[in-house]
């Protein structure tokens, strides 16, 4: 039963990655609820992701280093305030020292987003769709990356490479 409720509460995290990705790449935004149920999962799963006493606290920990990091650079505007909570409640499931491969692989991913956006933004105006279209979306000339495209995939990247996912596949 343990084991059933650990590989069903990670299969959530990871479509709640997916929910993210997809709601910021279609609206801009991420929904508060998305991060607060990841973190509402990890506690109710943390007893049986034999994470231990300590694991948990580490963490936790985590949580709360990535998120004043994240805040710092929600300050002057470099993250937006949903990609700080995604990647806060990210870095709860990966925990120490695995949210190092979490956010790098996020950075990268970020960066293969910017350079798509950037070519598809350049042959935006001669794809057949209306004007508005385009407006409306990433496509658009001076609009938001949304990163939690970026956040999603850093996360599925590098969740089969975790402890967590180890533990629970072995």
């Amino acid at each position: 039963m343990a084991e059933f409720i650990a590989n069903t509460a990670l299969l959530a995290f990871a479509f709640l990655m997916l929910i993210a990705a997809w709601t910021d790449a279609a609206k801009f935004t991420i929904p508060n609820w998305i991060p607060a149920l990841m973190i509402a999962l990890w506690l109710l799963a943390a007893p049986f992701l034999g994470l231990g006493w300590g694991g948990a606290g580490l963490s936790l920990a985590t949580l709360a280093g990535v998120l004043a990091l994240g805040l710092a650079l929600w300050a002057p505007g470099w993250l937006g305030g949903g990609d700080v909570k995604l990647i806060a409640a990210g870095a709860l499931w990966f925990g120490w020292p695995d949210v190092f491969t979490f956010i790098l692989f996020a950075a990268a991913a970020g960066g293969v987003l910017a350079l798509v956006l950037i070519a598809l933004r350049r042959v935006a105006p001669a794809l057949p769709v209306s004007a508005e279209t385009i407006t409306n979306s990433a496509l658009a000339p001076g609009a938001p990356a949304p990163y939690a495209v970026a956040i999603a995939a850093g996360a599925l990247l590098a969740l089969p490479q975790s402890a967590l996912f180890a533990a629970l596949a072995g």
